[in-house]
């Protein structure tokens, strides 16, 4: 049975003052700005020596004057979002520990391109697709992958800017969605299935949650705002519970991903699993799928806070109940 790492430490003092980085500059400074919030709260609540910080330069200072020990990173998205490398590189040069993943895994998995690239080098199954520049004929490679298909942004998150295509004349919309937010596009095969999207925390993939929106399929709407999209945790059973999850596991750390994270995945009609892409600052709003899944577990968000933070101490292989 599976279950989240026992605490490593209890006194809240061990952690010293630790800043919740959130809202920035990127598409997805909304939701950041809710997740922190959260967050910050979880933390005091726990008797953390905790405060917020609005974006990557608000944070410099207090690098520079050594105010705070180590940096809860709730921001989203890329160029001021915090999941590009950047974050990390700079608390790296200040020697200052942070939760999420390195620069590599941070700037890797932020471009989906290059994560499907990595991925199918391990024979790791993922859509099909086609790298698009602003000048490429789209037409083509619509035709090439065989409508139905995805066109987003290689480099966004929250599906901003995403659109799901079913017929030609769709497709320069599409398009001229995507191309408003900066980077290559990135075209691929629509699995038509059922969504799932599995947390990772530490070394474990924690239940698979099922995503049922009400609507055709899990937009930035039924993400953040609709109240009926339905959410089943675990969302399989048996071997095919257990296969998802690895699955999920292996291709966060093909990505150089460590601490916390979430994977998406679609599983389609014959029930074969294709990786979507990874998250590595997932939301913690009261829409997000993290903490479903701890709650699955029987851990409250509270609790999922403090366990996410202690994946910015050194590792040292803390206890796992089983």
């Amino acid at each position: 049975m599976t279950s989240l790492p026992v605490p490593r430490i209890t006194d809240p003092r061990s952690f010293g003052r630790v800043a919740v980085l959130l809202g920035g500059s990127s598409s997805e400074r909304e939701v950041s700005l809710d997740s922190g919030r959260n967050v910050l709260e979880a933390l005091l609540r726990r008797g953390v020596d905790a405060y917020a910080v609005d974006g990557i330069a608000a944070l410099v200072p207090d690098l520079v004057a050594a105010r705070c020990a180590r940096v809860f990173n709730i921001l989203h998205g890329h160029r001021g979002g915090g999941e590009d490398g950047v974050l990390q590189g700079l608390l790296e040069s200040f020697n200052v520990p942070y939760t999420g993943s390195n620069v590599l895994g941070s700037a890797l998995s932020m471009d989906k391109i290059r994560t499907k690239q990595v991925w199918l080098s391990l024979n790791l199954p993922t859509p099909r697709y086609a790298r698009l520049s602003r000048t490429d004929d789209v037409q083509a490679a619509a035709r090439w992958l065989g409508l139905p298909v995805i066109v987003k942004p290689a480099c966004e998150g929250s599906s901003v800017g995403i659109s799901r295509v079913f017929t030609e004349n769709d497709l320069d919309g599409a398009v001229a969605l995507a191309a408003r937010y900066e980077g290559e596009l990135l075209m691929e095969q629509l699995i038509e299935g059922e969504e799932f999207t599995v947390a990772i925390l530490g070394e474990q993939a924690l239940p698979t949650i099922r995503i049922v929106p009400a609507g055709s399929y899990y937009d930035y709407h039924a993400k953040y705002v609709a109240e009926d999209t339905q959410y089943i945790c675990p969302g399989l059973q048996g071997a095919a519970e257990a296969d998802m999850r690895a699955l999920a596991l292996d291709a966060f750390r093909a990505a150089g991903c460590g601490g916390w994270g979430r994977v998406d995945v679609m599983r389609d009609r014959s029930g074969a699993n294709f990786l979507l892409e990874v998250n590595t600052a997932p939301g913690m709003t009261s829409h997000s799928l993290v903490p479903k899944a701890a709650r699955a577990l029987g851990v409250e968000f509270d609790d999922l806070v403090w366990l996410v933070l202690e994946t910015s101490l050194p590792a040292a292989g803390p206890g796992v109940l089983t």
